[in-house]
C-alpha cells in the first residue's frame, strides 16, 4: 500500500541526521507526503533561530521536497475533509487542524499515514495508519 509520510517523522529523521537521499523507507514501496507536510517543514525552517540550525534545517528541506512526491491538497481530498469533519463533529471527535487534511489527503489519494502520532490518526475513520517500523 502506498504511504503518506507524516511530518514528525521526517523531523525525526532530520534530528537523527538521516539525509533526505537515504531514508529508511522499504524500497519499491511508494510513498508521498502530503502538502501540509510541506508546509509545516518549511514553517519549521522559518521558525528556526538564525545561524546554524537553521542553514542545516533549510538544506535539510530542500533536499527532502526535492527527493519525495508531495501529494495536493485537491478538490477530492477537499470532499474528503469535509466529510470527516462532520462525521467527527457528530461523533464528538477532535483530531488537530493539520492532521485531518494530512488524513484527507491520504483517504482521497489512497494512501495509508504513517506517524508516530496514532492517538490522533487512529481517530479518523476508514484511515489505515502504520508505525514508522523501518529501520
Amino acid at each position: 500500500m502506498a504511504r503518506l509520510i507524516d511530518t514528525g517523522v521526517f523531523i525525526e529523521w532530520e534530528r537523527d541526521g538521516r539525509p533526505p537521499d537515504r531514508l529508511p523507507i522499504p524500497f519499491g514501496e511508494p510513498f508521498a507526503l502530503a502538502s501540509i507536510s510541506a508546509s509545516e517543514l518549511l514553517a519549521g525552517v522559518l521558525g528556526a533561530q538564525p545561524g546554524v540550525r537553521r542553514s542545516r534545517r533549510e538544506r535539510y528541506v530542500a533536499a527532502l521536497l526535492l527527493e519525495i512526491a508531495v501529494l495536493p491538497f485537491d478538490l477530492d481530498a477537499a470532499r474528503v475533509h469535509a466529510r470527516l469533519v462532520a462525521a467527527m463533529k457528530l461523533a464528538g471527535q477532535t483530531v488537530g487542524a493539520n492532521d485531518l487534511l494530512i488524513a484527507a489527503t491520504a483517504l482521497a489519494h489512497g494512501y495509508a499515514v504513517v506517524t508516530r502520532n496514532r492517538r490522533d490518526f487512529d481517530r479518523v475513520p476508514g484511515l489505515t495508519v502504520e508505525d514508522p517500523d523501518w529501520p
